[in-house]
C-alpha cells in the first residue's frame, strides 16, 4: 500500500516525485517513459535555470533528479496505466503488468499530438507524416512540404523546415491564422513559404512514401492536389486521460477539471497537474510548479487523515 502514486514522468511527474520522496511519503511513480512531450525537442530555452538543454538530455536530468531521491522510499514503475479504480477511501491503479494500491493519486500525464484522420494518414504515419519537425526537418532535405495547422507550432514548425527543404505550404482549416501576426508576418517573407487558410485535408497519397495532398478551399469548394514528399502536423493536443474517464470530472476537451487553489479533483483523494488538468497555460515550468502544489496538498491530506 502506497501512500501516493504519481502517473506520468514529464516534468509535473518528476517534480511530484522529488517532492514526496523529501517529504518521505510512500510512493510509487508510474510512467512508461521521461521527459514528456519535450524529450523529442532539440533545444529548449524556457527551462528555468538552465539556459538551453535538449528534451533528451533533459528527459535522463528528470529522471536522475528522482532516482537521487527513490532509494527506499520511492519507486519508479515503467510500466503505463490503464485504469484507475476506487473502492471506498483506496485506489487501485491497474497497468499492463500488475496493480498498485494507494492512498491518493497524483495524474501527471500531459497531452500527446493529435493526429489526421483521413485517409491515407494512417497508411503513411512515419511514412512520409510526421509530427515532430525537430526531430525528422533534415530528413526532408530538398523536399516540397506541408504543414497542416496555423497556430504558433504550425508556423514554427515551417520556420524551422525553411532552413532544409525545397518549398513549405501550410494549410489551416479556420478562416485566420491562429499564431502570433509578428510569427506569421516573419515566417511568410520566405520566398519558400506559402501559407492558405479555408483549407480542408482530404486525403493523404502515396506509394511507400508520401507523394501527395488533397485538400478542399473550402469558401470556393474546389479541391487542390499538391505533389509533396511530407506531412507536418501541428493540430492541437489531446489530454492523455483516458485511464480515469468516468472516474473524476472532465471538462468539453477531456481535461481533468481541478480546483486551481489545490489541484484537487472531483474525487477526494485524486489531484491533477500539467497539461492533463483544465489549465490556461500549458509550459514546463508551469505543470512542474502545479505538481508541486498537488504534493503539498497531498502531505496534509495525507497526516489530517
Amino acid at each position: 500500500m502506497y501512500d501516493l502514486i504519481i502517473v506520468g514522468g514529464g516534468p509535473a511527474g518528476t517534480a511530484a516525485g522529488v517532492y514526496a520522496a523529501r517529504k518521505k511519503l510512500k510512493t510509487a511513480l508510474i510512467t512508461p517513459e521521461f521527459g514528456g512531450q519535450s524529450q523529442v525537442s532539440e533545444d529548449i530555452q524556457n527551462w528555468i535555470g538552465t539556459i538551453s538543454i535538449s528534451g533528451n538530455d533533459l528527459a535522463k536530468n528528470l529522471r536522475a533528479h528522482v532516482e537521487a531521491y527513490a532509494d527506499g522510499v520511492l519507486a519508479i514503475v515503467e510500466e503505463k496505466v490503464s485504469a484507475v479504480l476506487k473502492d471506498g477511501d483506496i485506489f487501485t491503479i491497474k497497468t499492463g503488468k500488475g496493480t498498485y494500491t494507494t492512498k491518493t493519486v497524483l495524474v501527471a500525464t500531459g497531452s500527446h499530438r493529435r493526429k489526421l484522420t483521413v485517409p491515407g494518414a494512417k497508411e503513411f504515419d512515419n511514412k512520409g507524416i510526421t509530427y515532430c519537425a525537430s526531430c525528422d526537418g533534415p530528413l526532408f532535405s530538398g523536399r516540397d512540404v506541408v504543414v497542416v495547422g496555423g497556430g504558433n507550432a504550425g508556423f514554427e514548425t515551417a520556420a524551422q523546415l525553411l532552413a532544409y527543404t525545397k518549398s513549405v505550404t501550410l494549410l489551416e482549416y479556420g478562416e485566420t491564422f491562429k499564431a502570433e501576426p509578428i510569427t506569421v508576418n516573419k515566417v511568410l517573407t520566405n520566398t519558400k513559404m506559402k501559407a492558405f487558410n479555408n483549407a480542408e485535408i482530404v486525403k493523404i497519397t502515396g506509394d511507400k512514401m508520401v507523394t501527395g495532398l488533397v485538400y478542399k478551399d473550402i469558401k470556393r469548394g474546389e479541391e487542390m492536389e499538391l505533389t509533396i514528399g511530407g506531412v507536418f502536423v501541428e493540430i492541437g493536443q489531446v489530454p492523455t486521460t483516458e485511464f480515469v474517464k468516468g472516474l473524476v470530472e472532465f471538462n468539453k476537451y477531456n481535461q481533468i477539471v481541478i480546483d486551481p487553489w489545490t489541484q484537487r479533483t472531483s474525487v477526494p483523494g485524486i489531484w491533477a497537474a500539467g497539461d492533463c488538468a483544465n489549465i490556461r497555460y500549458h509550459q514546463n515550468n508551469i505543470a512542474a510548479g502545479d505538481a508541486v502544489k498537488a504534493i503539498e496538498d497531498i502531505f496534509v491530506f495525507l497526516k489530517a487523515a
